[in-house]
């Protein structure tokens, strides 16, 4: 019967559970159960209960269950599940599948599943014969010719009735119709075939009655019994006297079933003492002898000699039995008979097979478990099969590949693979094992057999991240959305219990849940800002990032991110000192400020960091003459003294720039409001620290420059001091008087320069010069050196204790946009200028050039020779030891001295 479609959805459910189940049982060692049932019974007719006969104790937290296993005869029976009840699933003919066998077997193996705990039960249900079949004769009748000179005993073979039926079922009697002249003998082969010989028991003679017709009767021992017949017509035939005689009546003969065909197995010779042909013998095979036994083998006619006809196999037939037959030539031949047994002896021509059946298999030749099977877990079942018999087919079994597995005996010539250890699905997932099944023979037969045990996947690894904390960076005022980093995470598992999920934990970053400023995409583990981050309000987020997996139950795995934000230069400079009102501030300076005066110090900050905030101080605009600034401090300070009113209103333009790319700036603008006296509580000069940090700040540039400009200074002297000379010559002739005149400045001097350096003392050299505006308001000063003697420097430094002369012939002014009036000044062969600017009156041209054409300036040569000009003219001389303080001009400045 074939099994119905509910038992196929029941056998692929089956299936499907145990390729998920998370673990097994430690398996104990097979067991057998036996059962009988008789064939032909109804379908449905129940076999046996194996939860009964096992006397499992079902409870209501137990979960017992049988599986059978797949076999080539487990259609025959049917198990139910839930209680292991074995019932009649299909037609079972006892004879189609053991057919002359005494024990008919059908064997398969189950697996209950109870718990935790698998267990390998082996089944055998033993068929019983029953009656149902009756003997059948070959043939419905036959003929025996008998000779009427038979001798009493004579026995005669009949045909042998055939019954499929085994045991008490089969044939047990042989019966002959009731006659006066035979009788039959019942006798049994070595086979166990029971047949039946007619025995000749009273002489015959044909004349008186030339042929009997007989019934023999074949009868089985069942219950009912069944019976059959056939008619045997007995002719009598005249006689010939003698009957060939055999060496002996029977003959027993072993051959070995890989005996080549042609092979001699005997020589009959029988013996006729007649003459002629009555006593020409001829051999054949009896008539009741079958075809199989025809086609095996083969006796000469003429020489009686038996030889193998076709190949034989042991494990096909073990033993034929069959009758020769020697008759002559003559009249009215009595043939005589011979029996002749054949053995056939096994060797060693069959390998051993391998069926390997595993507990689940979904593809063909690959078991499956999973890595989380416990020790000797119950994997696949390997059966060995050998045709021959003793020695050659005993079976030796080994397993290679790994040491995770092992073979373990289940019965008879049936093992089990099973684990040796626990498994690691992430460490080796696939195992190719190899069978070997050897047999005992001479030589010996080996098989072997690849098999493929894949273990499926347990979620038993959770997602790990590359590391536990990651530094990332975010530029400020960045765009939301902007993306910010992908975070991965590798899990070793396979399917969906690795498929990774990401997720953000729940933290507040500054009252506010992170989801609000940070979006995960899940899938793909990226992380997005979802607004523009200031750095001045948050310098860094930490996120905290679950990697989850696919599994059941789902494992997880974290890991930190810390993203910093990075600073931009978006914020300029602040000033905070001194206040501002409208980008101005006003500072008090007194007026009998000394030079070096700290007036005040400009404060700034940056809400920026590192070198976005690094502040540098400059004087963008205004008077940088008379005041300077520390590029790091902020100080203002005054570069000399000032004494005149025109300085009263006095205003800068402060610039403050950050060290950012690019650089911001903020200006604020300083209104100098003129005070009383100094205060007497204040460190009014600058340290020296400021001096070095204000020449700390030349860059090579600069001195460059500055090297530049000191070559063309020298070239300058030499031309200027080339064309003295020459001028020198051209007014020898107007001498003066030879009489110096000294003058010294005194303190009450009312000329401001004068006061300023009162110690100074300047000497006449008989070189005159007259000039109408020399000594007036506000003149500054400066003199260059060719021999480096006189420089403008913040310090002075010593002229020498030579005396120092002033000339003018042979020169002339050179008009500058401040004004400037360049006085050539001598020592010795050496020379220097003395640049006289007048500050701006309303006698000027309106141009800001206080040049020859001015009316208050006029130094012509006419202008020279007056009387009231030469009243102005004083000779000056300069005492050794003095100092003549002479800084740097800044241009635009306002009749300052620097």
């Amino acid at each position: 019967m074939r099994r119905t479609s509910s038992s196929r959805v029941l056998w692929h459910w089956w299936a499907v559970v145990v390729v998920f189940l998370s673990f097994l049982s430690t398996l104990a060692a097979a067991m057998t159960m036996k059962y009988q049932t008789n064939e032909e019974e109804a379908l449905s007719t129940v076999i046996g209960n194996l939860a009964k006969d096992m006397s499992l104790n079902f409870s209501n937290s137990s979960k017992t269950s049988f599986r059978m296993m797949k076999q080539f005869n487990a259609s025959f029976i049917r198990l139910r599940e839930r209680d292991g009840q074995l019932t009649i699933g299909e037609r079972i003919d006892r004879e189609k599948i053991c057919k002359h066998t005494i024990q008919c077997l059908i064997a398969f193996d189950v697996v209950s599943v109870s718990n935790e705990q698998f267990k390998l039960i082996h089944i055998e249900v033993e068929v019983k014969d029953i009656n149902d079949h009756a003997p059948e004769f070959p043939r419905k009748e036959s003929t025996l010719e008998i000779s009427e000179n038979a001798a009493l005993g004579t026995r005669f073979p009949l045909d042998v009735a055939m019954d499929e039926d085994v045991g008490s079922n089969y044939i047990q009697n042989y019966q002959v119709s009731v006659n006066s002249h035979f009788t039959i003998d019942v006798l049994s082969r070595a086979d166990g075939i029971k047949y039946a010989e007619l025995v000749l028991m009273k002489e015959l003679d044909r004349e008186t009655h030339a042929s009997y017709v007989l019934e023999l009767i074949a009868t089985d021992g069942g219950n009912p019994s069944r019976s059959s017949s056939t008619k045997i017509n007995v002719k009598v035939k005249d006689f010939n006297d003698n009957s060939p005689v055999f060496e002996r009546s029977s003959f027993l003969v072993d051959i070995l079933e890989d005996a080549p065909v042609g092979l001699l197995l005997l020589d009959f010779n029988a013996v006729d003492p007649d003459e002629g042909l009555n006593g020409e013998v001829v051999y054949g095979f009896g008539n009741q002898v079958p075809s199989e036994i025809r086609q095996r083998f083969s006796v000469d006619r003429k020489s009686g000699r038996l030889t193998l006809e076709s190949p034989i196999d042991f494990e096909s037939k073990k033993t034929y039995e069959f009758d020769i037959q020697a008759s002559d030539l003559g009249p009215n031949p009595s043939p005589s008979t011979c029996k002749v047994v054949v053995h056939v002896q096994d060797v060693n021509d069959n390998a051993p097979e391998i069926t390997i059946t595993p507990m689940t298999s979904v593809t063909a030749g690959i078991a499956y478990i999973t890595e989380a099977a416990a020790k000797e877990s119950f994997v696949a079942l390997v059966s060995i099969v050998d045709k021959d018999s003793g020695a050659n087919g005993d079976i030796h079994c080994t397993l290679y590949g790994h040491n995770h597995f092992k073979l373990q005996q289940a019965y008879e010539d049936s093992f089990m693979i099973v684990t040796t250890c626990p498994l690691d699905r992430e460490k080796i997932a696939e195992y190719n094992l190899t069978v070997v099944a050897e047999d005992l023979g001479s030589p010996p037969f080996r098989t072997s057999k690849q098999y493929t045990i894949r273990l499926s996947d347990e979620n038993d690894n959770a997602p790990v991240f590359s590391k536990p904390v990651f530094e990332v960076s975010l530029m400020e005022n960045n765009a939301p959305g902007a993306y910010i980093t992908t975070v991965v995470a590798r899990d070793l598992d396979q399917g969906e219990n690795s498929k990774i999920s990401y997720k953000l934990l729940d933290t507040y970053i500054i009252g506010s849940p992170v989801s609000t400023f940070i979006s995960l995409d899940p899938a793909t583990g990226s992380l997005y800002a979802l607004r523009s981050f200031n750095f001045e309000v948050l310098k860094q987020l930490q996120l905290h990032i679950q990697a989850s997996d696919g599994g059941s139950p789902q494992l997880q795995g974290s890991a930190v991110i810390n993203v910093k934000i990075v600073d931009q230069n978006d914020n300029a400079p602040s000033i905070t000192q001194p206040a501002l009102i409208n980008n101005s501030a006003e500072v008090l300076l007194p007026k009998d400020a000394p030079s070096g005066y700290v007036i005040t110090q400009v404060h700034a900050r940056d809400a920026d960091e590192g070198v976005n905030a690094e502040l540098s101080f400059r004087i963008s605009e205004g008077v940088a003459s008379v005041f300077s600034i520390n590029r790091a401090t902020g100080e203002i300070c005054l570069n000399h003294e000032l004494s005149y009113e025109a300085y009263e209103n006095l205003r800068i333009t402060v610039s403050v720039s950050d060290n950012g790319r690019p650089s911001l700036t903020t200006a604020l603008t300083i209104n100098f409001i003129m005070a009383g006296s100094l205060p007497s509580d204040r460190n009014v000069f600058r340290h020296k620290i400021d001096e070095e940090t204000q020449e700390g700040d030349h860059s090579i540039i600069i001195i460059v420059v500055l090297a530049g400009s000191c070559a063309l200074l020298l070239l300058a002297i030499i031309i200027i001091a080339t064309t003295c000379n020459k001028g020198k010559v051209d007014n020898q002739g107007h001498s003066h008087s030879g009489k110096e005149d000294r003058v010294q400045a005194k303190g009450n001097h009312s000329d401001p320069l004068i006061s300023i350096h009162s110690d100074i003392v300047f000497d006449i050299h008989p070189y005159k010069t007259t000039f109408s505006g020399l000594i007036q308001r506000g003149i500054d000063i400066s003199c260059s050196s060719e021999d480096g003697t006189c420089v403008s420097e913040d310090s002075p430094r010593e002229l020498g204790n030579k005396s120092l002369g002033v000339k003018s012939e042979g020169f002339s002014t050179v008009p500058s946009k401040d004004a400037m009036r360049q006085i050539p000044i001598w020592k010795g062969t050496s020379y220097a200028t003395i640049s006289a600017r007048e500050p701006h009156s309303g006698k000027d041209s309106g141009v800001g050039d206080s040049d020859f054409n001015d009316s208050d300036s006029d130094i012509s040569s006419d202008g020279l020779r007056k009387e009231e000009h030469q009243n102005n003219i004083q000779d000056i001389s300069l005492s050794i030891g003095n100092f003549l303080k002479i800084s740097r001009y800044q241009r635009g400045s306002e009749g300052g001295l620097e």
